[in-house]
């Protein structure tokens, strides 16, 4: 087992992955709730594509939904299906692998949220 130890303590496990530096527990079971403060939503949904940080390949992301965790999940789950690829939810943001924002904007209209085209 490897760990990583910083002046406020253990923030790393190889068995269980990121730790909580308050309650020291992983980050998935965290009891402190300390680990993932998300900023309040205004109600509308920003899709975006981005390349940063990703050697050019596109990714859309999907930003502003007040949903709990396992509701982010699922929908996550719903939209990389209708893409037909890939992706992610960290942090409160869905990634989708490729370039769809008009079809995830459509998909998001369809199920009521107030959706909006952020970026070029």
């Amino acid at each position: 087992m490897k760990t990583k130890l910083l002046a406020t303590g253990l923030v790393y496990s190889t068995d269980s992955g990121r730790m909580c530096p308050v309650c020291r527990h992983p980050v998935a079971a965290c009891q402190c709730n300390a680990a993932k403060p998300r900023p309040a939503s205004d109600g509308i949904v920003r899709v975006s594509r981005e390349t940063k940080g990703r050697a050019g390949k596109g990714v859309t992301l999907v930003k502003g939904l007040a949903l709990d965790d396992a509701a982010l999940n699922a929908l996550g789950k719903q939209l990389k299906t209708a893409c037909g690829s890939g992706g992610t939810v960290k942090d409160g943001v869905i990634e989708v692998q490729g370039d769809h924002c008009e079809r995830v904007m459509a998909l998001l209209v369809t199920q009521g949220h107030k959706v909006k085209r952020v970026g070029g």
